[in-house]
Parts: structure tokens; C-alpha cells; sequence
């Protein structure tokens, strides 16, 4: 042979090179996918990773279910990238192969038009007032007649787009002395994030009054009211509330972004035994599901994704909230108006008159409402509602001390549900570290779940300003009532004999599923034992 002959295949290769990533795509045979070809992908799905993210590690998610995200990938077998890509969407990675020239073209269409309009964006044409109906609603040439003073209009437009843009659920607008401060809440903790003039205030707490048309000439008396917006195009529910201080009106914005919150059960973050005893908890005919926790513990995200999984055409599902928070297709809600009589109590007798199949009930404020609910649990309704207690077990505790029989409530209660809410790891600055052996003695004899386990924390970066955490997840402890635990309650054995038994029976407590947690690199020790010390 002519040592000097070029062999074909050779020849081919040097016109068309193939990389090792090449090789071992075609031999484990990962799936190609051609980005060009995707007519859309939720954006939503795309803010599962930070655009950061996704551009050092060369990553495009395109699509996303209650199991796993689907994503393109330069090197499909990158394990920082899938840790990462873990990490960030809470689910498992499902990779796809897609070369770097057609990731870098996407990723330049898409992130650079993006910034494009957040760099030059008009706060004055950003936000887009949407008509809300109010029994005293102002029209449009109201809200005309009162904006017209173009700077309070930008003031207040910038501060709404930060607060949606930084993930904000509160925005705080407090008046002080000489000034006046803004502060966000951002998963769960409050910062502080301008300082306004003085002379500014009465302004912009003119402008919000008259966006959620309160009383502008009221400032003695609390008001609450309500807004919706639109946002870059994304629809915002801001909910109002003023406070009469010193110094003026504090005014208090709940964010509600309805375009990142999923109701599919799923996406709850309930490993897959705890999802499917609630699955089969709320495929019973009839029975009272309590879900438990503090106000901002995500409550009302698990009611809602609970009537999205029950909802079907063969059902007649009520509710009676204050205040409606999500409206779902095919379900009738009802708004608590006490002015007027419409009370909890009121609503959930006039509800079971209308032949209801499932009923849910906002909030269990008074031994009325409970009687009426678990009565109702019992005559062939499946009853959802919330209470506000530290952990489930006292969430029995609470129903006997508001006057509840304990007869009725061993035969209405099926499943309690109690939940909180954790900060994130940032994924962005997480990086592998020892804990203090005094952290460890703390957890006593939970501590074996960490065992093997490599723990992270957050070293604060600029993406997550600092903090070592991005986002929020929610911890849970699924409580249900077995015969035992019956007899238990009947017999009016104590509390810390019921926990006794719980633990016996392997249920999941706040701690260990929050040390699971822990171990799959989502959160940190400091964060479980926050709120497993406020669940005792």
C-alpha cells in the first residue's frame, strides 16, 4: 500500500470532522433534536434555567412535564450540566443532543432579543392595566384623568416590573419620617431596595389607590383592594392593602404571577409515595383533606393543584374563598363577602344545597365553618380546606380546642396535610462542604438520612444577590389517620403520644422530608431546621 495514499474514510472525516461528543451520541444513541424546527416553547419552560446558566453550559430546555424537562445539550453527558440542570428545574433532565452552532444560534435569538427589550424597555407602555370588576369599578378615563402626572405613572410602572422581574411575592411601601423605603420580599426574606423622596409619596399611593380603585380621600382606615396587570405581555394579580401609620399610608402589593405558578399535582415537589397516597386521598368519594401551615406556606398552590387533579365534567366541585386567587375552568367560586352576610359559614350551607360532589372551603376560621365542613365530609362530600397550625398532628389539637367532637373528627379527617416553604440552593454558586458536627448532633437520630449523602451550600454570587439561594421549595409532612391513631384521639391520648405513634408508623414529618431534601443537594441544613423547629 502507498504509504502516501489518503484513505476515504480519512479524507471524509478531515471535510466533515467528528468530534468525540459525535461518536458517543451516535453509539448511546441520544436523540437529536433540531432547534429550528420548534414552533414554540413556553417561556416559562425556558426560566426553568437562568439564561446564565444556560449559556455557560450550553443548554436550551424546550419542553417540560410533572416528571422531567427536556433539554438540548451540547454534551449530553456533561454531569455538571445535568447537577445544574437538577437543580435549577426540580425535576429530572431528559437529554437531547443538539450541536453547539444551533444552540449558540437560539440561544443569540432568543436571550439577545429578550434583553433587547428589557434594556430599553418604557415603563410608561410596559404595564397594562386590565379592567377588574369592582362593585364601586372607576372606567378607564378615570384612571386617565387621575395618571396624569407622568412621573408618579413611571415611579410606581418601575417599581411593579422590578418587583415581577427580582420574583418578589410582597412589595413593601413604607413612609418613614423624611423619606420613604421600598422593600421586596423575595423567597421569603425581606430586603430593602430603594429610597424615595418624601415628596413622592402622597403620589404614589395615590396612583396604586386609584390602579385597585380604593378611596383616594380615605386615609384614616385600613382598605384592601385589587389590580390586574400585564407585564412585558404576562398577566399579574396584585392584591392591595393600605395601613394608616405616623407617617402616612404603608401600602402592602401581593404579587401574584399566575404565569409561573403550576397547578398540575405533580410539580407539587412530592416524592412519588407521598404524591401517590394524596392522588388516592383525593380519588375517595367523600372525606375531609386538610392541608396546614402558615400564611405564604403555599397552601393555596397544593388546594388548587388538588382541584385541578379532581376536576372533570362529571363533577360538580364548589368553592368559598377569600379571595379567589386562581379561577379554574369549570369550577364554581364563590368570594366571601361578610358585609353582606357571606360568611364561610354562610357560603359552605348554601353550597351543600347545590348538589356538590367536592367542596372547598378557604379557610376554617370558626367552629361554625369546621362543624358544617366535616358534616358535609360526611354526608358523601369530598371536603378540601386550610388551617393555620405548626404541624399536623396539632392540627387535631386545634380542631378539639375550637370545640370539635372527637368523634367527628376521627370520622371525617382522612389525610392532613402540613407544608412550608424552604429557600433553594442557588445552583449557580453551590458548591460541596462539610457541616459543623454540632449541626449533625441536632438532627439526632434523622441524621442517617445524610449519610453518604455530599452537602452543598451557596456561596453567594451576583445571580442570587448574595444569598446562596434562588427560589423556593416546599417541605411536607403527610399525616393520615389510621384505626390506631383513632382509638388514640377518641381516647384523648396526649400529644406527644401521638407523635409517638406517627413516627412509629413512618409517617413523613417536616424534618425528614426536609432533610431528603437536604440530600438530593436542594436546600441546606440551616434552612430544614428553620422551620422543623417552628413544626414541635
Amino acid at each position: 500500500m502507498n504509504p502516501l495514499a489518503v484513505d476515504e474514510n480519512t479524507k471524509a472525516r478531515e471535510d466533515n470532522p467528528i468530534t468525540i461528543i459525535d461518536e458517543l451520541v451516535e453509539q448511546e444513541g441520544v436523540e437529536h433534536i433540531d432547534l429550528s424546527e420548534l414552533d414554540f416553547i413556553d417561556p416559562g419552560v425556558l426560566e426553568s434555567i437562568p439564561q446564565q446558566v444556560a449559556i455557560k453550559y450550553r443548554i436550551v430546555p424546550f419542553a417540560r412535564d410533572g416528571k422531567s424537562i427536556s433539554v438540548a445539550m451540547a454534551n449530553p453527558f456533561d454531569l455538571d450540566a445535568e447537577r445544574v440542570v437538577r437543580l435549577a428545574a426540580a425535576v429530572e433532565p431528559k437529554a437531547y443532543y443538539a450541536s453547539e452552532a444551533e444552540i449558540e444560534q437560539f440561544q443569540s435569538k432568543v436571550y439577545l432579543q429578550a434583553n433587547s427589550m428589557l434594556d430599553n424597555f418604557d415603563e410608561s407602555e410596559a404595564v397594562e392595566v386590565e379592567e377588574v370588576a369592582h362593585d364601586d369599578d372607576i372606567t378607564l378615563d378615570d384612571l386617565e384623568d387621575e395618571g396624569r402626572e407622568e412621573p408618579t405613572i413611571r415611579k410606581v410602572n418601575t417599581i411593579l416590573i422590578s418587583a415581577v422581574q427580582d420574583r418578589a411575592s410582597d412589595v413593601h411601601i413604607e413612609p418613614q419620617e423624611r423619606d420613604v423605603k421600598v422593600r421586596f420580599r423575595v423567597d421569603g426574606v425581606l430586603r430593602e431596595v430603594a429610597t424615595l423622596a418624601k415628596a413622592q409619596q402622597a403620589g404614589i399611593i395615590s396612583r396604586i389607590k386609584i390602579l385597585s380603585s380604593l378611596d383616594i380621600a380615605e386615609r384614616r382606615v385600613p382598605q384592601d383592594g385589587r389590580t390586574k396587570l400585564r407585564i412585558f405581555g404576562r398577566g399579574v394579580d396584585i392584591r392591595v392593602s393600605t395601613l394608616p401609620t405616623i407617617f402616612g399610608e404603608k401600602i402592602v402589593l401581593r404579587i401574584l404571577d399566575q404565569e409561573k405558578h403550576s397547578l398540575d399535582i405533580a410539580d407539587l415537589g412530592l416524592e412519588a409515595s407521598l404524591l401517590e397516597g394524596l392522588k388516592q386521598a383525593l380519588q375517595q368519594p367523600y372525606g375531609l383533606i386538610l392541608v396546614t401551615g402558615p400564611t405564604g406556606s403555599g397552601k393555596t398552590t397544593t388546594l388548587y393543584s388538588a382541584l385541578s387533579f379532581v376536576n372533570s365534567n362529571e363533577k360538580n366541585i364548589i368553592t368559598v374563598e377569600d379571595p379567589v386567587e386562581y379561577q379554574l375552568p369549570g369550577v364554581n367560586q364563590i368570594q366571601v363577602q361578610p358585609d353582606i352576610g357571606l360568611s364561610f359559614a354562610a357560603g359552605l350551607r348554601s353550597i351543600l344545597r347545590q348538589d356538590p360532589d367536592i367542596i372547598m372551603v378557604g379557610e376554617m376560621r370558626d367552629l361554625e365553618t369546621a362543624e358544617i365542613a366535616m358534616r358535609g365530609a360526611l354526608t358523601g362530600h369530598l371536603v378540601f380546606s386550610t388551617l393555620h397550625t405548626n404541624n399536623s398532628v396539632a392540627t387535631l389539637m386545634r380542631l378539639i380546642e375550637m370545640g370539635i367532637d372527637r368523634y367527628l373528627i376521627c370520622s371525617s379527617v382522612h389525610v392532613v396535610l402540613a407544608q412550608r416553604l424552604v429557600r433553594r440552593l442557588c445552583f449557580h454558586c453551590s458548591e460541596p462542604y462539610e457541616p459543623d458536627a454540632a449541626l449533625m448532633d441536632a438532627l439526632r437520630s434523622d441524621a442517617k438520612i445524610l449519610e453518604g449523602a455530599t452537602l452543598y451550600k451557596g456561596s453567594g454570587c451576583s445571580h442570587c444577590s448574595g444569598t446562596g439561594y434562588w427560589g423556593r421549595l416546599a417541605v411536607f409532612e403527610f399525616f393520615y389517620l389510621t384505626d390506631e391513631l383513632r382509638d388514640m384521639i377518641v381516647a384523648a391520648a396526649s400529644v406527644d403520644d401521638i407523635r409517638k405513634k406517627v413516627s412509629e408508623l413512618g409517617m413523613e414529618t417536616l424534618l425528614r422530608n426536609g432533610l431528603k431534601k437536604v440530600h438530593d443537594g436542594l436546600t441546606t441544613i440551616e434552612e430544614v431546621l428553620q422551620i422543623a423547629s417552628t413544626s414541635l
